[in-house]
């Protein structure tokens, strides 16, 4: 959730578009995170958080250098049913007030391909912090033809979370306590 995948991403297959260190600011438009669980069996159950605040400063000369903070706010999840939304707001799942937020900082990024690299940061959500990974992966940087020309770059992520581990364990088994992540995000260089 958090968290996210732009340090990493602009660590791969970067080319001279990028100058050591750049800050890159996240499109709240076009970024969001999807939840998936699956409900007693019979369902895979969606989710989604929008929203976004957050930056990344790349270093394409030592991309270890790099980093990525992001916020989430938490009310900013859609569930599709006000009910369901009204529960994971509730004490058994976030207990969430207005301006609450999840949020993910990067301690580490490891290459893994020219396009590829896992994320590690850590990821406070609930109240609980804990270091998670991300599979990055670069789309696409350009310039963005509807910018006026800003050097602009996309990111795709995936992970896996256990939801009892940021204290909601509502319904663990029955209600899977696994909860997969996947994680898209465009951002533009800071003018």
């Amino acid at each position: 959730m958090k968290y996210m995948v732009l340090a990493a991403a602009l660590t791969m297959g970067a080319t001279g578009a990028f100058a050591a260190p750049e800050k890159y600011t996240l499109d709240p438009s076009h970024s969001q995170v999807v939840f998936s669980y699956n409900h007693l069996g019979f369902s895979t159950t969606y989710g989604m958080f929008g929203g976004f605040e957050g930056e990344i400063m790349f270093d394409q000369d030592d991309p270890a250098n790099s980093s990525v903070n992001v916020s989430i706010p938490v009310r900013s999840m859609m569930t599709g049913w006000q009910k369901r939304f009204d529960h994971f707001m509730s004490d058994e799942f976030f207990g969430a007030a207005e301006g609450d937020m999840v949020t993910f900082s990067s301690t580490g990024i490891e290459v893994t391909g020219d396009t590829t690299a896992n994320i590690t940061g850590d990821l406070t959500m609930n109240g609980v912090t804990k270091s998670v990974v991300l599979a990055a992966e670069l789309n696409k940087s350009d310039s963005h033809p509807m910018k006026d020309g800003q050097a602009w770059a996309g990111f795709d992520a995936t992970t896996t979370l256990k939801r009892s581990e940021y204290g909601m364990d509502f319904a663990v088994p029955a209600v899977g306590d696994e909860v997969e992540v996947m994680i898209s995000i465009e951002a533009g260089k800071a003018e």
